[in-house]
Formats: structure tokens, C-alpha cells, sequence
């Protein structure tokens, strides 16, 4: 009797299994007669339906209308990733992508690193966010000023390994754009050391101070590393599915988007896991409780063998799970493989986030102990204007 049990509840996993692959395909309610022709021959309708009614007691598949077919629930959809959790295959045109698209020799880890989290998009057609360590030697290599208003100017900080940063800073008056410009070469000349401009008195007043107050922002900014970057990319690609196309349901599929330690407290319980961590539905109320119709599939990356970080893909439950869990292994693989050899070949160190050391001089002079990390000008542009 335990042995016909056991072969009943086998054939019971393996009819919810068929319903789920085929309303994966399909996006359609399934009916018995339909699973019976799609690998089910050996089963009669009437059994299949037997099964259906036994799994929607079992909360797994529910039936929207009486005369209509059977969808998964997110129990079912659980179920089926738990059933593929060990797919490793990836197709040749997907490994293709990931090789040619991430094997890359590259100092703008940041540039890397957000197309990196592009490439998982349009691989996976998913929403894409991706945690990182933050890396060092970087620098400064461009500075564009741009007015706004009467009182206002931004300012464009472009580093040596891609970031760009902006800060709003406040004018006594309207500059022209010809004072801008003067004050823009005032930096330049302040990180090379080359062609000093020509300035009024009042431009060149001007421009010490916001190269003080930008630079000392920046260091800041960049010593202060308490929490993980994080990249994030392929919001629109949650149009395609039709879970999304109402503008709540997609709100609420993005609402973990909208907070970031959210986001990085599943990124950092998915880096204590050596492969892929999945949340479906439900089980999602951990990090956000208005995503209950949405899956997120997460796995760390390694630089030397060391977990560094993680990324994520944001779908509905509907999303082909064995096929995923494949892609994102050889993702992950390819890309620490990459960053390690960059950070190889490019002599560049990284750190996990921590609080700022801040430590006093005898003066009572504050600094922040991780400031040796960066370099704000590029030193070899210096050497060569001293030369």
C-alpha cells in the first residue's frame, strides 16, 4: 500500500510539473485534455482531473472560472523551481553572450559592472539589480560644468572607472557660460597641473571654492562606504510579461526597487548562500510585502575565490526557472573570473562595506582613515605637466 501511495504522489508532482512547464510555455489556463496530449497519453482525462482537484485542495493550482483550465499558484511555481534547483545547462547562443559580452579587459569597474547588469537583462528579459564591493585607485579624470538656473550649477564628476557623480552647487549670480567654461579649466588645471586660465578675480575666488567644496564632498562620498553599490537595470523589460501591464501590479512588482537596504539585505542573505537562493510569491514578505505575484532569483559572485557580491533577477512568478538557473550559474562564473583577472592586470584592490575609521589629529584635525584608497587626480598626468 506505502509503495502505490508513493507512486500515486509521484504521478500527482509529475502532472503539477507537466501543468506548470506547459502554462510556462503558454501563458494559458491548462485543461486536462490539453496536458493528456502534451506527454500525458498515459493518463486519462478523468484521472488528470482527479490530480487537478487533489492539487487545488493542496493550494497549488487554482481554477478561475468552472469550465475553464487550471493555473499554478505560487506554491506550485515553488515547487517546480525546487524540482530544477540543479539545472546547470545553458544554451550555446546564451554562453555565446556571456563570453563575449563579459570577458573583457577593463580599469572602469563601475562602466563593467552596469553592463554587466544590462547584458543579465537582456539574457533573462528580467528587471536586474547587481550589489558590488567598492574599488579602488580610482580618479578623477573629467569635470563639466553646466548652469541651471540664476543661483544654481551642476557639477559632473567623471571617474577613471566610469562613475559619474553630480553635485548641485549655488551661485552668488547667473554665471555665463564663458565664466563656467573658465572655472571647468580652473579644475582641469587643478588636477593636471597643465594651462592655468585666465580668470577675473571674482571667477578665480570662485572657483578655489568649488574645487574645495566638491573635492572634500567627493572624498567623502567615496570614504564613506557603508553598503554595497549596487547597479541597477531593465525596469521596462517587466512591460513584456502581461502580470505587468497594469501600473499597479508593475508598481508593486518594482516597489523593492525603491528601497535599497531592502534590496541589499536579499542581495547579502543570498551572498551567505555558495549557489542560487530563490524567493516566489510569497515568500518575498521578508523584504516587501506588495510583491507577492513577483519571483526573485539571486547568486553571489566570487573575485579569488571570495564572495564579493551578488546579483538578482526580478520577474512574475511565470519566468522559466530551469533555464535561468543555468544562465545565472556560467554568469556568475564568467563574471568573477573577469573581475579577477582585471583587478589582476589592473593592480586594483577592493573593500566590503564598513564604517568610516575617523580618526584626530593632535590639532583636533578630523580624517577619514580610508581615504589612502583613492587618488583624486590622475598622478601620471601630474608627473608628466611637472616634467
Amino acid at each position: 500500500m506505502a509503495v502505490k501511495k508513493k507512486q500515486r504522489h509521484e504521478r500527482e508532482r509529475l502532472v503539477l510539473l507537466g501543468l506548470v512547464d506547459l502554462f510556462l510555455k503558454t501563458g494559458r489556463p491548462i485543461g486536462s485534455q490539453t496536458l493528456k496530449d502534451e506527454g500525458f497519453n498515459d493518463l486519462s482525462s478523468a484521472t488528470i482531473r482527479n490530480y487537478f482537484a487533489k492539487l487545488e485542495k493542496g493550494g497549488y493550482i487554482i481554477q478561475q472560472h468552472s469550465s475553464g483550465g487550471r493555473i499554478p499558484t505560487s506554491l506550485a511555481f515553488k515547487e517546480y523551481a525546487d524540482y530544477h534547483y540543479e539545472a546547470k545547462q545553458v544554451s550555446e547562443p546564451d554562453r555565446k553572450s556571456i563570453n563575449e559580452g563579459l570577458k573583457e579587459e577593463s580599469r572602469e569597474m563601475a562602466g563593467y559592472m552596469q553592463r554587466a547588469a544590462e547584458l543579465l537583462s537582456e539574457l533573462t528579459g528580467c528587471a536586474v539589480f547587481l550589489s558590488a564591493p567598492r574599488f579602488d585607485q580610482d580618479f578623477i579624470v573629467d569635470v563639466k560644468l553646466v548652469g541651471i538656473d540664476n543661483k544654481r550649477c551642476l557639477c559632473v564628476l567623471i571617474t577613471d572607472f566610469g562613475i559619474v557623480n553630480t553635485e548641485i552647487l549655488y551661485t552668488p549670480k547667473k554665471l555665463s557660460n564663458f565664466s563656467l567654461k573658465r572655472i571647468e579649466n580652473y579644475f582641469h588645471f587643478r588636477m593636471t597641473g597643465l594651462d592655468k586660465p585666465k580668470l577675473t578675480e571674482q571667477e578665480e575666488s570662485l572657483a578655489v571654492h568649488y574645487y574645495n567644496e566638491v573635492l572634500l564632498r567627493h572624498i567623502v562620498g567615496y570614504s564613506n562606504f557603508t553598503a554595497e553599490d549596487l547597479y541597477k537595470t531593465g525596469f521596462s523589460k517587466l512591460l513584456e510579461f502581461p502580470e505587468f501591464r497594469d501600473a499597479t501590479a508593475l508598481a508593486y512588482g518594482l516597489s523593492l526597487f525603491e528601497d535599497a537596504s531592502h534590496m541589499r539585505a536579499l542581495l547579502s542573505d543570498s551572498m551567505h548562500n555558495t549557489d542560487i537562493s530563490f524567493w516566489v510569491g510569497e515568500e518575498l514578505a521578508k523584504y516587501t510585502n506588495t510583491a507577492s505575484h513577483c519571483a526573485i532569483l539571486s547568486i553571489p559572485y566570487l573575485i579569488n575565490q571570495k564572495p564579493v557580491g551578488a546579483l538578482g533577477i526580478l520577474g512574475p512568478n511565470r519566468i522559466p526557472y530551469k533555464k535561468l538557473f543555468g544562465l545565472l550559474r556560467t554568469f556568475a562564473e564568467v563574471l568573477g573570473e573577469t573581475l579577477t583577472a582585471n583587478m589582476y592586470k589592473y593592480k586594483i584592490t577592493y573593500r566590503q562595506p564598513t564604517p568610516p575609521e575617523l580618526s584626530f589629529e593632535s590639532n583636533g584635525t578630523a580624517y577619514l582613515g580610508q581615504v589612502q584608497y583613492m587618488s583624486l587626480e590622475d598622478q601620471t598626468k601630474q608627473a608628466k605637466g611637472r616634467d
